[in-house]
């Protein structure tokens, strides 16, 4: 029998969350699919013996075999060691050009929310003008300007994709301010950024985590895109996107799939699976949602 003083414990936000979250099985299945595949690229070097950069003219795209699970490259590399290292480069160009995306969007959203004022609608009107512009587009230009590199990918997707977390955490922010503990904060002279520290980027922090999911996606995606078309991470550093790069050719595609199919499919893969944890977030932390 539950009594008083455990209840609220049972039905403290945090657990409902919890709760709401394992009900949803896709979500759970991109969990698990995520934690492998960040285990196999991380574990790399003992689930393969071959170096992802040995060039081998003997053994130039060989069909997969006992000794090279995933066949080999123009180049006689081995495919399944590329594979697994591009995992570490494609996951790190996603997961950091998200997290620069939303630290500038939660940023200049809480600021603007608290400010209001002509201080909103520069930074509003701000983001509309990087929202014009089509990043993919945007990140083959800067490419060609500085130079393909890995570091100038993660800057310019951040710059570049931090307008959506700026509009939901202006949006919460707004509706925060009219709370009276914020506005008795305010009367005692709290300045902005204590107020964005300890009462807005705690109460968005969940809307975050769900941008930040999809910021991760689209990164992944991106750096993929910008690799296949040669203006992302250079060879011979393997990534997933230069891994399809030997796609283009329609003798690749008919007679040796083993060149694309993986990175292919290891892209779509990574790809709904963060997508997947991203709903499941948003529906766990939807106060709206029943437990």
């Amino acid at each position: 029998m539950t009594t008083p003083a455990t209840a609220p414990a049972l039905r403290s936000p945090g657990r409902m969350a919890v709760r709401r979250f394992l009900r949803h099985k896709l979500a759970i299945a991109g969990v698990v699919v995520l934690l492998l595949v960040v285990l196999a690229t991380v574990c790399a070097p003992l689930l393969t013996g071959h170096d992802p950069l040995k060039v081998d003219l003997s053994q130039v795209r060989q069909p997969p075999s006992g000794e090279h699970l995933l066949g080999t490259d123009g180049s006689g590399r081995d495919v399944f060691a590329r594979l697994l290292y591009a995992g570490r480069v494609s996951l790190l160009v996603g997961v950091f050009s998200a997290l620069l995306a939303v630290v500038i969007g939660s940023v200049l959203g809480a600021v603007a929310g608290i400010l209001g004022g002509w201080v909103d609608a520069l930074i509003m009107r701000a983001a509309d003008v990087f929202l014009s512009f089509p990043v993919l587009v945007v990140m083959i230009v800067i490419a060609g300007i500085l130079g393909p590199s890995i570091t100038t990918m993660v800057i310019a997707i951040g710059l570049f994709t931090w307008p959506r977390a700026g509009r939901v955490v202006r949006g919460v922010t707004l509706s925060l301010r009219e709370r009276e503990y914020v506005q008795a904060a305010q009367a005692f002279g709290a300045r902005t950024g204590w107020l964005v520290v300890h009462h807005v980027l705690p109460a968005v922090l969940g809307s975050v985590v769900v941008v930040a999911t999809i910021a991760v996606a689209d990164g992944i995606l991106i750096e993929a895109s910008l690799s296949f078309l040669g203006l992302g991470v250079q060879p011979p550093q393997p990534s997933w996107g230069n891994m399809l790069t030997d796609a283009q050719r329609l003798t690749v595609i008919s007679q040796m799939p083993w060149l694309w199919i993986p990175p292919g499919v290891a892209v779509a893969v990574t790809v709904l699976s963060v997508n997947f944890v991203g709903d499941g977030l948003r529906d766990a932390l939807d106060p709206r949602e029943s437990s």
